[in-house]
């Protein structure tokens, strides 16, 4: 029992399973395999084990340590082909079922450790990749969610202008420029708040280089508010800068980024209380 005990832990059903024996070794495990249950249940559970986790941490090893691994292989199976290939006599098995040389021992050792090398960088490749993936998807969750909580932000200041009874709308009208141009401003004085609806906006839509920008006249002197673009699937409320004080409002076409003071030629609307 105990040199059966020294063969299983000889590695050789190891290195029966990865293929590294000779052919002499090979005929040698499956003869013991066949004559005593327990090799036999040993190199089946070694060929389960590592088919399972083959299975599970399947991952294309780079290729500068694919290289490596295939050319230790390919010198340890060349140091096999010197060995005598004829078949054993009987008394030869028996020698060969004693415990192995030293130099066969550390054979088989390296070639276990290598395998579970192998088996290793796998796994460690695979949780790098399931890590990368977890980021990039923590990425775009956090990016979802920076948006939604803008829009419930856009949302809750529109449905608020419509709530607090301290905000005015003032109907701005075409000038000569465009007659039919329209535009409605919520103004809450208390609050010093300016809404424009974007959605009953009737004006043409600006180009690339241009934006409209919305002025409040306080007295004979204009106050920039911001500027906003007008496209084709311009729709909702947008919140523009505060002010306190204006006796009308007004929008002009300017250059795009907004200018100093209005281009009062390219006037389009203007609303006075």
């Amino acid at each position: 029992m105990e040199d059966i005990k020294a063969y299983i832990e000889s590695g050789i059903l190891e290195l029966y399973v990865l293929g590294d024996v000779s052919p002499a070794e090979k005929l040698q495990v499956e003869e013991m395999a066949a004559k005593h249950p327990a090799v036999k249940a040993e190199l089946d559970e070694i060929e389960r084990s590592m088919e399972a986790y083959a299975k599970e941490n399947a991952v294309e090893p780079a290729e500068h340590l694919r290289d490596r691994i295939l050319n230790s292989l390919v010198t340890n199976l060349a140091d096999d082909a010197t060995f005598d290939k004829a078949p054993q006599s009987s008394a030869a098995k028996i020698v060969a079922m004693a415990p192995q040389k030293t130099n066969n021992f550390y054979k088989y050792a390296f070639a276990a450790c290598l395998a579970l090398l192998l088996a290793s960088v796998a796994a460690l490749i695979s949780t790098y990749n399931k890590l990368q993936d977890s980021n990039t998807q923590i990425a775009s969750l956090q990016s979802s969610n920076s948006q939604f909580a803008k829009t419930v932000s856009l949302k809750n200041g529109e449905l608020e202008v419509y709530q607090d009874a301290s905000f005015k709308f003032i109907k701005l009208q075409g000038m000569p420029k465009d007659p039919h141009a329209q535009m409605t401003v919520a103004w809450s004085p208390a609050r010093k708040k300016v809404w424009i609806d974007l959605h009953s906006l009737n004006m043409p839509a600006n180009d690339n280089a241009h934006q409209y920008q919305l002025w409040a006249l306080v007295g004979k002197n204009p106050v920039s508010l911001g500027v906003f673009d007008k496209t084709a699937d311009t729709s909702g409320m947008k919140e523009m800068q505060p002010t306190a004080y204006a006796d009308a409002f007004a929008v002009t076409l300017e250059p795009h980024g907004g200018s100093k003071t209005p281009t009062m030629d390219q006037m389009m609307v203007i609303g006075k209380f």
